[in-house]
């Protein structure tokens, strides 16, 4: 008859960092799917987001939910700035929504077009302002919750929200330009 082994202990961090995979892998992986418009370039910053955290040495913050989803969106626009051009599939693909209204093949290709430029364009802001934009416009946070999860005032939210509209409407014009 085979004794059982004993038990190996387990590290308390461990245990914690369990938990906060199982409590954020979705909402972290959607941030960064959100972004970077690819499944497969937001498990990858959803990894590195989670393995950076395992590896720290010091125990994860006491707001690891805001923590972990900055770190997902920063970690996107990451990699879109690595990336310049990526290959992109359509969001309602992947999140399986349907828009509940028909549309033409010219208006998806239209609206993929547009998702494009806009992720092209959104790598060029500023870091700060990318996530900002983000977190208003991709994720529907108002100022003021935009304002405790970055730490800015909300005329700091307000102001990078005008400018990064500004920058984006521009630059997005310029983009269309180019293309035709």
């Amino acid at each position: 008859m085979a004794t059982a082994s004993p038990a190996i202990p387990i590290p308390e961090t461990c245990e914690t960092l369990s938990d906060l995979f199982r409590e954020h892998h979705r909402r972290v992986l959607i941030a960064a799917y959100r972004i970077t418009g690819n499944m497969a370039d937001a498990e990858d910053v959803t990894q590195s987001v989670f393995l950076r955290l395992a590896s720290g040495d010091s125990a994860p913050p006491a707001n690891a939910g805001s923590y972990l989803y900055r770190a997902a969106i920063n970690g996107a626009l990451d990699l879109l700035r690595k990336r310049k051009t990526a290959a992109l599939e359509p969001l309602e693909l992947v999140a399986g929504s349907a828009t509940g209204s028909e549309s033409s093949p010219e208006t998806d290709l239209s609206a993929a077009e547009l998702r494009a430029l806009l992720r092209l364009a959104m790598s060029e802001l500023t870091p700060r302002a990318a996530e900002i934009f983000t977190l208003r416009y991709l994720e529907d946070f108002d100022n003021g919750e935009i304002s405790a999860l970055t730490g800015s005032s909300r005329a700091l939210v307000a102001v990078t929200l005008y400018q990064a509209r500004s920058r984006l409407k521009k630059r997005l014009s310029e983009l269309d330009r180019g293309k035709k």
